[in-house]
């Protein structure tokens, strides 16, 4: 079987960054993948320290200070991430679209992760958004990415309780903990050839197991 190599991007903490690397070097994922190098798009982010303690190649390629176009600096992250032979690109809390430029080098292997059960509470705040609407479930979701905002077709979700006492932060630590089980599932299918992308729909093949 052929060891799928995975680019990540972040711009934050990089938690499930690392909970994907821990996946290649103890989890699911040993001997199917294996992440080589992290772009990061913000001074000081902690996913670059993360990078730095496994030892993965890591750049810092700041938005702040691009003064071009979207595709322009997409052009950047394309080069370096070809220069690494990448099969499958992992969106880690990356803060900005992409461009139809970079999906259009990796067609049908970007992914991204995003903590609600799209296609409800897209964005930015989408824990606290769940909490002040008052939903009684919620959850994340693993998705393939297109060129509009946390709206590409889902591969996996999970649903997580959301009680009348939450705040943003708990509801956000319990999406979480199943965010790190999640993504390295996807990717596990994705490894195993297991996703059909249909228009809007993923067929997997056989069964999921979440535990």
């Amino acid at each position: 079987m052929k060891l799928i190599k995975i680019g990540a991007i972040a711009s934050g903490s990089g938690s499930n960054f690392e909970a994907i690397v821990k996946a290649t070097e103890e989890g699911i994922l040993k001997n199917k993948a294996k992440v080589v190098v992290l772009i990061c798009n913000k001074l000081g982010a902690l996913c670059m320290k993360r990078a730095k303690n496994f030892n993965i190649p890591y750049y810092l390629i700041e938005s702040d200070k691009h003064k071009g176009t979207r595709e322009e600096f997409d052009k950047k992250m394309v080069k370096l991430l070809k220069e690494y032979s990448c099969d499958l690109i992992v969106l880690v809390g990356y803060m900005r679209l992409v461009s139809k430029y970079f999906l259009s080098q990796f067609k049908e292997s970007v992914m991204n992760i995003h903590p609600a059960l799209l296609p409800s509470f897209k964005g930015m705040h989408a824990q606290r958004d769940a909490v002040e609407y008052g939903v009684k479930v919620s959850g994340c979701t693993v998705h393939f990415v297109d060129h509009h905002s946390d709206h590409g077709p889902i591969i996996i979700q999970k649903c997580v309780p959301a009680y009348n006492t939450d705040t943003e932060d708990t509801l956000g630590a319990r999406i979480l903990k199943w965010e790190h089980k999640i993504f390295p599932k996807a990717i596990e299918l994705f490894c195993d050839g297991r996703l059909h992308v249909d228009g809007r729909i993923v067929r997997i093949d056989g069964e999921v197991i979440l535990d």
